[in-house]
């Protein structure tokens, strides 16, 4: 199992009760599609239905995260409050590929931010932390790839190379996205105050069940962290 991403204490010092769980995933085989696809519809079912019940203090927490390092959350939400808000304007959300609809549909099935990375496509330890405004930031723009810069002050996640998610949880790079097929993955469930801390855990075990399913032979490793 690879070592526990770096968490920066300055950024406990943005939000002190951050915690989160990391799973890594190792497979040799295409995901199996089918089980992902249901798993999301169920997702979204349970959003419209209302759920889950502490839906609203957690991404409330993530908006006030979000306002503290200079962020405005009504233009750029948290993942979880993004999904969240097309679930509840379309009625559902469009499949990408096996594996990053199982993640879609955790974080909408318990409110909580969730990353999928590549994770051979890291360069260094994966570190959430205080961005200084000259790191590269790979992603694209009118269909076309363009290096962005983060603003001073931005909680990002990155490696050696540069960002590879802004604004904590809301946008992900093009370098080290899951386009379905890979061999070597990292996953972050990312928690405030708002959601309890028994939920935290079950949907990370939950993500580690699902990923099994549509990665059967897959290797999964958790790990519970500040």
């Amino acid at each position: 199992m690879p070592l526990s991403p770096f968490i920066d204490p300055a950024v406990l010092g943005v939000r002190p009760d951050f915690h989160a769980i990391h799973l890594f995933v190792t497979a040799a085989e295409a995901p199996i599609a089918g089980h992902a696809s249901e798993q999301l519809e169920e997702a979204c079912r349970l959003v419209i239905d209302g759920g889950p019940s502490w839906a609203e203090a957690h991404l409330a927490d993530w908006d006030d995260a979000y306002t503290r390092f200079g962020a405005k959350p009504n233009r750029t939400p948290c993942s979880a409050q993004a999904l969240r808000k097309r679930v509840l304007r379309d009625g559902t959300l469009p499949t990408i590929n096996p594996v990053v609809d199982i993640y879609n549909a955790i974080s909408l099935r318990y409110a909580v931010p969730v990353g999928g990375e590549n994770l051979a496509a890291y360069v260094g330890l994966p570190r959430l932390t205080i961005a200084d405004g000259s790191e590269a930031f790979d992603t694209m723009a009118n269909g076309a790839p363009v290096i962005e810069r983060p603003l001073p002050g931005e909680v990002v996640w990155r490696d050696d190379v540069g960002v590879t998610c802004r604004r904590w949880n809301w946008r992900q790079g093009t370098r080290t996205r899951l386009n379905g097929d890979e061999g070597a993955m990292w996953f972050v469930l990312e928690a405030l105050a708002g959601m309890p801390r028994d939920a935290l855990g079950e949907a990370g075990h939950r993500l580690a069940e699902d990923l099994g399913t549509v990665l059967p032979s897959a290797s999964i490793s958790i790990l519970a962290a500040r």
